[in-house]
């Protein structure tokens, strides 16, 4: 899987990172499942955590897993399926410090 677009966040707008994660779901069959609603919410979530990026201290353990645990009790709000969850976690663990 290549997430490496995700080491240059930092340097990146907000319309580059919505280009790259589009290109990566499209190309990538690993995250062929996600769907409109599930990019929007991982571009949401991008983009709460850029200044913590760019600052170089990234997404803490602490924040990472209350992101995690919200979205496991918002899943069925949400539509996510335990896939999704699955995807969305890994892409936001590429952001942890």
């Amino acid at each position: 899987m290549d997430l490496s677009f995700l080491n240059n966040t930092k340097n990146l707008t907000a319309y580059q990172i919505e280009q790259k994660l589009n290109t990566l779901i499209r190309q990538n069959y690993h995250y062929g499942n996600l769907g409109a609603e599930n990019k929007k919410l991982i571009l949401d979530l991008i983009a709460k955590y850029k200044p913590a990026i760019i600052a170089g201290r990234g997404i803490s353990s602490i924040e990472f897993r209350n992101e995690n645990y919200r979205l496991y009790e918002n899943r069925l709000k949400l539509k996510l399926s335990e896939k999704d969850l699955a995807d969305i976690k890994e892409i936001l663990s590429h952001f942890k410090k």
